[in-house]
């Protein structure tokens, strides 16, 4: 048993060592590779987000939304001057609001009370998000939804893009833009307080993104950019916002859009934006030019911002064409004008430094026929 033991000992010392050995060298080879992958440059890993930030929603919306300056004529005292007549005294003040292009067409929705005023006295002017101003023609109006349509003759413009408002929930987060108290365009966060629905499906979303004075026709807008509502009012004692406003959903107020501005395109004709002498003669051509054989309508003036201008016609041009029609007086030039709807193009022809030019000219609208929609 002793001799057992005694050899264990002389084999067990060897051995263990030999395990020790193997250990430290085992734990040396793991500090080199540690080392080596500790010098080898790491690349962070890149979480895909598939929500586009904030920035990049309120970025792509912007450009459709506009400031709207509105003269408002309403009556301000009455006085009586008999006991069968009547003295109106009519004030005029200012009102601000906002509005969203929806087509590149010209089309602006807005809210009624933004441009509503006596008498349909409508004197309206645009500012779009780069800074262009233009005058602006109110072509229709829905009173029940408090929605109106205006049009501007204007390049470049960018319509918003609409999205769902039925897939709307209470907590998701939306944006209000518009021009509130005329500091220029703004932008406030918020979320979607309430949706209220009816039988045809949302009838008014409520949010406690600001809503102020000026904001007012302007887009209520998810996270994505899109359009679910237009601002329209706000809840409040104090006239101030108190997180309770309210948007008209987009699944209303486009398709009134829509079917109000189908009923003021039917029912108007297209409008040119020039004013006119008379027709010229032998005589007037000779006068004004030189020569006397040229015939047409001399312009004396052009709309600002109208069809006229945008399609490059000039004070001092003769129009002497309009599509295949050769311009003989001011009536025959006026049929020819009022045979078109608003948005068609016609080919104008015009006199100039002694050259003739075809100039493609998209129609507008002038002194709208008001379109008001039926309420249901």
């Amino acid at each position: 048993m002793d001799r057992i033991v005694r050899l264990l000992q002389f084999v067990g010392w060897p051995a263990m060592c030999g395990i020790l050995l193997a250990i430290v060298i085992l734990q040396y080879r793991q500090l080199e590779e540690l080392a080596v992958i500790r010098q080898q440059p790491v690349t962070p890993v890149q979480i895909a987000d598939s929500q586009p930030s904030f920035a990049d929603a309120i970025a792509k919306a912007s450009p459709s939304v506009v400031a709207i300056n509105a003269t408002s004529f309403n009556v301000e005292s009455v006085e009586r001057a008999s006991e069968d007549k009547l003295n109106l005294y009519l004030g005029e003040r200012a009102s601000l609001g906002s509005g969203v292009i929806v087509d590149d067409k010209g089309f602006i929705l807005t809210n009624l009370h933004v441009v509503d005023t006596l008498f349909d006295a409508f004197d309206t002017e645009v500012t779009l998000s780069d800074g262009r101003k233009t005058p602006a023609t109110v072509v229709a109006w829905d009173q029940a939804n408090d929605l109106a349509v205006l049009h501007i003759n204007a390049d470049g413009l960018v319509p918003i893009e609409v999205g769902s408002d039925s897939d709307l929930e209470i907590g998701n987060i939306v944006f209000a833009i518009g021009y509130p108290r005329n500091i220029g365009q703004s932008v406030s966060q918020g979320i979607v307080s309430a949706v209220s629905f009816n039988e045809e499906g949302v009838s008014l979303i409520q949010t406690d993104a600001a809503i102020n004075p000026g904001n007012s026709g302007g887009a209520l807008i998810d996270r994505n950019g899109k359009l679910v509502g237009i601002n329209s009012s706000i809840f409040s004692e104090s006239g101030n916002f108190e997180g309770i406003g309210f948007a008209t959903p987009a699944s209303t107020a486009i398709p009134a859009l829509r079917e109000m501005v189908n009923d003021a395109i039917a029912a108007n004709s297209g409008y040119l934006g020039v004013l006119t002498g008379e027709a010229l003669d032998e005589n007037s051509s000779q006068l004004f030019f030189g020569v006397d054989h040229i015939r047409g309508m001399l312009v004396e003036s052009v709309d600002t911002g109208g069809a006229a201008e945008r399609a490059g016609i000039l004070p001092g041009d003769v129009i002497t064409r309009v599509e295949d029609t050769t311009v003989i007086d001011g009536q025959n030039i006026m049929m020819e004008i009022r045979n078109k709807k608003p948005g068609d193009t016609v080919t104008i022809q015009v006199y100039r430094n002694g050259q003739t030019y075809d100039l493609p000219t998209t129609l507008g609208f002038g002194q709208a026929i008001i379109i008001e929609a039926q309420g249901v």
